[in-house]
């Protein structure tokens, strides 16, 4: 099946002189049919690119809310199995590009090649994975290149100049620029450190780089597209849908993507 990747939004959202918005949501929270109508909802609200994040039981990178919603779904019964079912409900309905962020370890327990195949057959375009460095990625590496699946890997305020050309290097897609240092979660400034991480993605060769971790007003949207490809949003989203469910988080996507759009 045809499959739309994060690199082609983005293109798109270049020229129309906007960063590409995406959101994240966990999956299964609070149920799989309602995180595939958050998704549906964010995506016809001025969403680009959605980021499903697989429940994981050491989250060692997400904040409290995340981690929340996460715990939740995993109590729930949500299984890793179940992912796919979500994509496919998703890309059925949108136009958006789908990716799906995970920690290793669910990937590995399944079988890189088997995920990477049922993930590519729902239609989804790439893996973003922040606890996989490309060089303990080889598995991964052969088996996006041969399932033609986008791999987002990330650059932080700590990462050495060989370390971000290696990282560059071995993405496609997009770059993840993580913009402080630390677990997710809405803050209500964006880190003075974001601008100079994209900055070295760039000059590292990435044609796009991303900014996530603390966006969550229009405002970060507007400030981060002045300089960056794209704007990640999590944590402000996945509260909205705790708080107000699909409605809210349709709300806050508008709201996000009218500011992109200024």
């Amino acid at each position: 099946m045809s499959r739309i990747t994060s690199a082609q939004k983005i293109a798109a959202a270049k020229a129309e002189g906007r960063p590409a918005l995406i959101a994240y949501l966990p999956a299964g929270f609070p149920d799989a049919a309602t995180t595939i109508e958050a998704a549906v909802a964010v995506a016809e609200n001025g969403v680009d690119i959605i980021e499903i994040g697989i429940p994981y039981s050491d989250p060692v990178m997400d904040g409290e809310v995340i981690q929340q919603a996460t715990t939740a779904a995993l109590a729930d019964g949500f299984k890793v199995n179940q992912i796919f079912e979500i994509i496919q409900g998703i890309t059925s309905r949108c136009d958006a590009a789908v990716m799906v962020m995970t920690y290793w370890n669910p990937v590995l327990r399944m079988g890189v090649d088997e995920f990477s195949r049922r993930f590519a057959e729902a239609g989804g375009a790439g893996l973003i994975t922040p606890d996989l460095v490309p060089d303990e990625a080889g598995e991964w590496l052969e088996a996006s290149a041969k399932y033609d699946l986008e791999r987002v890997f990330l650059v932080a305020p700590s990462s050495s100049a060989q370390r971000v050309e290696m990282t560059v290097a071995a993405s496609s897609g997009f770059v993840y620029c993580v913009s402080v240092m630390g677990v997710t979660g809405a803050r209500s400034e964006v880190s003075s450190a974001a601008q100079g991480v994209v900055a070295a993605a760039h000059a590292a060769g990435a044609e796009y780089a991303c900014v996530g971790l603390g966006v969550s007003k229009r405002e970060h949207v507007e400030e981060i597209g002045a300089y960056a490809d794209g704007v990640i949003v999590g944590t402000a989203l996945v509260a909205a849908l705790r708080d107000g469910g699909v409605p809210a988080v349709g709300a806050l996507a508008a709201e996000l993507s009218g500011s992109a759009r200024a």
